[in-house]
């Protein structure tokens, strides 16, 4: 079985620039670790809040130890808005 990752979170405007960058960087390392690739969304109504999605990840506790590894190497907790935190939701298929 493979589970579906969805992970949102609040940017302020200023850091939508660097945490593009960081989000990119992080989409790399993720996929070379766990060959999971990632894609990236805003919100339609409300450019501040942006989700991270991985779908096909077959091994969750791997891929959560190399998620977690990622966000802290690019230092991103540091870029989201003040009082601000990564939300994860796992789906699996129906």
């Amino acid at each position: 079985m493979s589970y579906g990752y969805f992970v949102y979170y609040r940017i302020p405007a200023e850091n939508a620039g660097p945490m593009h960058a960081k989000t990119l960087a992080m989409f790399r390392d993720v996929e070379r670790d766990t060959g999971v690739a990632g894609r990236l969304m805003r919100r339609r109504d409300d450019s501040g809040t942006w989700m991270e999605i991985y779908e096909g990840v077959a091994d969750p506790a791997a891929f959560e130890v190399a998620l977690a590894a990622a966000v802290l190497r690019h230092d991103f907790l540091r870029v989201l808005a003040p009082g601000a935190a990564r939300k994860t939701e796992v789906f699996q298929p129906a």
